[in-house]
Formats: C-alpha cells, structure tokens, sequence
C-alpha cells in the first residue's frame, strides 16, 4: 500500500544509517515494528508488582505433581 508522509529527512538518514538499512521503507518499517515492541513492553512492566503471591505455597510440589 502506498503511503505519503513528511518524514524528517534528517531523522530517516541517520535511523537508516544506525540501522544499517538499505531502503528507507526497511528503515521505517523496522522503527515500526520496535515502535510497537516498546510500547507492549512498557504494558508489561505496568504489571510487575501488581501480582500477589503467597509465601507459603509450594512450587515445586505443584510442577512434580503434572
């Protein structure tokens, strides 16, 4: 699908660079895809500590026991 955006000529360059890309469509796609990757990553991290555990249960009994 053919898209036309304003891109910073100067950002694309040096992210074409940095990323060792051939063609500016790799490069954005891959901003993209680690774009996507952070975000998810950030909702993950959101979740540490909100997870209640309890001392006392034993883990390993439970693994042996499947």
């Amino acid at each position: 699908m053919a898209t036309n955006l304003a891109i910073d000529q100067t950002l694309l360059e040096e992210a074409q660079k940095l990323g060792g890309k051939k063609t500016k469509k790799d490069t954005v796609n891959e901003a993209l895809v680690e774009y996507i990757q952070r975000r998810k990553q950030k909702e993950i991290v959101s979740l540490f500590g909100k997870v209640d555990y309890e001392d006392n249960h034993d883990y390993e009994k439970e693994r042996n026991s499947r």
